[in-house]
């Protein structure tokens, strides 16, 4: 009798887990295209995107119809950018800047108006109160014992102090009398503030009757002051003495010379009205 051949069990190949895998691909390809289909692609943005890539590599750019068209690649219509050689970049670089060009200012416009000289207006009654005084004082301003100046609110006549005083002392001199009533015959005839003021140099005074200079020249200013009044042609209301000392110079007091000019007393009218006719020349 023949004996029953033993049955062969199988070989296990160990490739099962094959099939399981696949399975598994398959539901996530399908879990992807399912969320695939529920978003929306801004096809703009990625044609944007992919000619800016295409232009970039210089082969071809990517160009698609209206949204949800498909997308083809085609020749590339523009122009890839030249490429620069490494060595003209090395000499552009070690080549020195050569400043630009400027254009030039363009060239200041000044006012034609503000460059023009100013027109001063100076009152009728002042400027004919100031000729008044330099006709009836031509011979004391030609020997320089004062002067006659003016400007637009006043006038002013400035004496010398070696011809109106003589040294430490506040008395006028008896050449001083006619020339002061000379100025106060052409004050009368018009209105206006007179105030005298009397200056000295910075030298300290050494003359026993007064403390300083402020007192020199106060009591210089009185004395011309009350020579004004004496006659009573003009109103002692209008009138005022001051002493400044050695204050307001009018040239340093450096030398004698200068000292000198310092040293004086002058009579200011101030804003002075006159008549139309009250000089006539």
């Amino acid at each position: 009798m023949r004996a029953l051949g033993q049955k062969k069990s199988k070989k296990k190949t160990g490739t099962g887990w094959i099939v399981t895998f696949a399975d598994l691909m398959t539901l996530l390809l399908t879990f992807f295209i399912l969320l695939l289909s529920f978003s929306s692609m801004d096809t703009e943005k990625y044609k944007a995107i992919a000619a800016s890539m295409a232009v970039s590599f210089g082969v071809s750019w990517i160009q698609g119809e209206r949204t949800g068209g498909q997308l083809t690649l085609i020749d590339s219509d523009v122009v890839p950018p030249p490429t620069a050689d490494k060595e003209t970049i090395v000499d552009k670089i070690s080549e020195p800047m050569t400043p630009e060009p400027t254009s030039p200012e363009p060239p200041t416009v000044v006012d034609e108006v503000a460059s023009q000289p100013t027109t001063i207006t100076v009152d009728a009654g002042l400027e004919g109160l100031a000729e008044e005084l330099v006709q009836k004082l031509e011979n004391e301003i030609l020997s320089n014992a004062l002067d006659v100046s003016f400007d637009t609110e006043k006038v002013i006549v400035r004496f010398s102090s070696e011809a109106s005083f003589n040294s430490g002392s506040d008395e006028l001199k008896e050449g001083m009398l006619p020339i002061i009533n000379k100025i106060v015959s052409a004050l009368a005839r018009c209105e206006g503030d007179i105030t005298v003021s009397g200056y000295t140099d910075n030298q300290p005074i050494t003359s026993g009757r007064f403390r300083s200079n402020w007192d020199l020249s106060a009591a210089r200013a009185v004395s011309v002051v009350h020579q004004l009044v004496l006659e009573q042609k003009i109103d002692a209301n209008r009138v005022m003495a001051a002493g400044h000392a050695e204050t307001h110079p009018l040239v340093s007091n450096d030398t004698p010379e200068n000292r000198s000019k310092n040293r004086r007393v002058e009579i200011k009218i101030s804003n002075p009205e006159c008549d139309e006719n009250t000089f006539q020349f």
